[in-house]
């Protein structure tokens, strides 16, 4: 009966991580529509992303706190539920039109994305503890599996010119029959204790929670914090911009402007399924500076090339790129010294940093330069990962692989993994 509760469990977190990734990416696939409805410029598409940037940022925020004070299942549940009725006022915002409402719905898909992060994580890590089996890379997987679902339905939708509105209410119906089906499965009172003890003498913050002073000092965390500040912005570059991206800097149609996104998410599910072969083989820092240059040069060829063809099967070397360097680099944050989550707290806000200023500041130069030229500054950023690639190595190659499937810390610091999984 243990057994199959916990494997009842697993499935109920595959689900729930799939979840997320459908409901993001039906929203991704939508935005060049969605932008008409409204009869926005680039600029005000960003200000309008804007609020799923400031949602996000608020839930990791407080995410941490509420599991170690209620536990995982609750923290779940309200995040999910966050999501599904995020999806609901865009639906809303999209009929009416109002871009108000559009962005208030962005702002609680945001908070709902980072507010459920840690805990969906924090009870991936206990089933690992239970079952001594890697679970989180293929949890997280999932979630990019879930985007190209998702992706692929929108861009379904998108070329029978299928109502916005209604698209996203079929997606949050949807969305609660599994949550539904999936909390059935969460055990109550997980992570309580989990997320508040650390070892040593005094407890380490979680996310939510100000990291100790020193950790600000300590250079090379400073250097992986700029990896994963690199990584998530390509990776949240790709999921505010992309489709409009194709659609108004190489001329695509909507339908084909989505599919380009979907490849972009197939890359990214390719990439985190099979991260562990690679970490155990070639080590953190060669797997970080691979992705860079993968990344940047998808980014190079989109931005330079005046051939949609070429620019669109770039995207694949841009979506594998972006696929690794954040959760890897959140690896080597806990292992870079004492004080395990705290350094890795520190390092998911830098990353969410990305998520929260990169929408806006992207459609500010996109709307004055073009958003091909915008890019630059992703491409600029992903570059630079390049050089500072060994700041990943903090521990033995043998033992990278095991990192990203077990954290050091069973808490909240695979945090920002999927965010653009989140990550």
């Amino acid at each position: 009966m243990a057994d199959r509760a916990v494997r009842r469990r697993r499935q109920a977190l595959f689900l729930l991580f799939f979840l997320p990734g459908i409901a993001m990416s039906s929203w991704v696939t939508r935005t060049p529509d969605v932008r008409d409805q409204l009869g926005l410029s680039i600029g005000q598409m960003g200000l309008v992303l804007f609020g799923l940037s400031v949602g996000s940022m608020i839930g990791i925020l407080c995410s941490g706190r509420c599991v170690s004070r209620f536990g995982t299942r609750p923290v779940i549940a309200l995040g999910t539920l966050l999501i599904i009725a995020g999806t609901v006022v865009i639906a809303v915002g999209s009929a009416v039109p109002s871009a108000s409402l559009v962005t208030a719905g962005l702002f609680l898909f945001g908070a709902g994305m980072g507010g459920g992060e840690v805990a969906v994580n924090v009870d991936g890590a206990d089933v690992e503890r239970i079952t001594g089996t890697a679970v989180l890379p293929t949890l997280h997987g999932c979630f990019s599996l879930g985007t190209v679902v998702g992706g692929s339905a929108g861009m379904a939708a998108t070329a029978a010119a299928f109502p916005v509105s209604w698209h996203l209410t079929v997606i949050a119906l949807i969305a609660t029959a599994m949550l539904v089906h999936a909390l059935r499965a969460i055990p109550a009172g997980i992570g309580i204790s989990a997320a508040t003890s650390t070892p040593g003498p005094s407890p380490s913050p979680v996310p939510g929670q100000r990291a100790k002073p020193q950790v600000w000092r300590d250079r090379k965390l400073l250097l992986i914090g700029a990896i994963v500040l690199a990584m998530a912005l390509a990776e949240g570059a790709a999921n505010d911009w992309l489709p409009l991206l194709m659609v108004d800097g190489h001329g695509l149609d909507a339908a084909m402007g989505s599919l380009v996104f979907v490849g972009f998410a197939a890359a990214m599910t390719l990439g985190r399924f099979s991260g562990t072969f690679f970490l155990s083989r070639f080590g953190r820092a060669a797997v970080v500076r691979a992705s860079a240059i993968s990344g940047a040069i998808g980014l190079l060829l989109v931005i330079f090339s005046d051939n949609s063809v070429v620019a669109a099967t770039a995207v694949l070397f841009w979506g594998l790129g972006a696929s690794l360097g954040f959760p890897v680099a959140l690896s080597a944050a806990g292992d870079s010294g004492p004080d395990q989550t705290a350094r890795v707290s520190l390092v998911a806000i830098i990353g969410y940093f990305a998520f929260l200023v990169g929408p806006p500041a992207l459609g500010f130069l996109g709307d004055h330069y073009g958003l091909r030229s915008a890019m630059v500054v992703v491409l600029v950023f992903v570059a630079s990962a390049i050089l500072i690639a060994p700041a990943a190595d903090t521990r033995d190659r043998a033992a990278a692989a095991v990192d990203v499937a077990q954290p050091a810390e069973p808490g909240p610091h695979h945090a920002g993994q999927h965010q653009g999984g989140c990550s």
